[in-house]
């Protein structure tokens, strides 16, 4: 949907990568081995945001490492369209409100990295109804054509360390 408006996919990639997830850092050579693209257009796009004021950077090391600028006055805009677009926002209003004793949903996988994907990952701490949770998901995934998939955990039996693993990512999105 994004494409109609914007037509740089590396533009797109660039906003999912930094306004999904507002931690996110990268530099160059790590988007260009990420997006499997040309460093020219990489930079290009992360020069014309930087002048913009969407996105900050700093040195580390010989490294230009690249921040999303959570001061400029669009960004929660930004990143609410993102939240959008990635069906996160209807998932965190529609199902986590009403599955019970939850205390905090990570966000993990792809999209966690900002990377857009069809699948939504998702860690659920607390007490939860998983038989109504499980219908709210499939009518969720019809609305916002996205697959989402959970692992859940009570809250004496989760640790952070359950999703420290390699490619996880994870983000909190939601907490009580």
């Amino acid at each position: 949907m994004l494409e109609t408006l914007i037509s740089s996919k590396t533009r797109i990639k660039l906003l999912y990568k930094f306004f999904l997830n507002s931690n996110t850092t990268s530099y160059l050579r790590g988007l260009e081995e990420e997006f499997n693209e040309s460093t020219n257009s990489i930079r290009l796009e992360l020069n014309k945001f930087e002048s913009a004021g969407f996105l900050v950077s700093s040195s580390e090391g010989n490294r230009k490492v690249f921040k999303a600028n959570t001061t400029h006055p669009l960004f929660k805009d930004i990143n609410s369209i993102v939240l959008k677009l990635t069906g996160i926002d209807h998932v965190i209003d529609y199902i986590l409100q009403r599955i019970g004793k939850l205390e905090k949903v990570y966000l993990v996988g792809n999209l966690s990295k900002g990377m857009d994907t069809d699948v939504i990952d998702l860690v659920l701490v607390g007490d939860i109804n998983k038989p109504y949770l499980v219908e709210l998901i499939g009518k969720a995934e019809k609305k916002i054509n996205k697959k989402i998939k959970f692992i859940s955990y009570l809250p004496d039996e989760f640790g952070l360390d359950k999703i420290q693993e390699p490619g996880l990512h994870p983000l909190l999105i939601w907490s009580r």
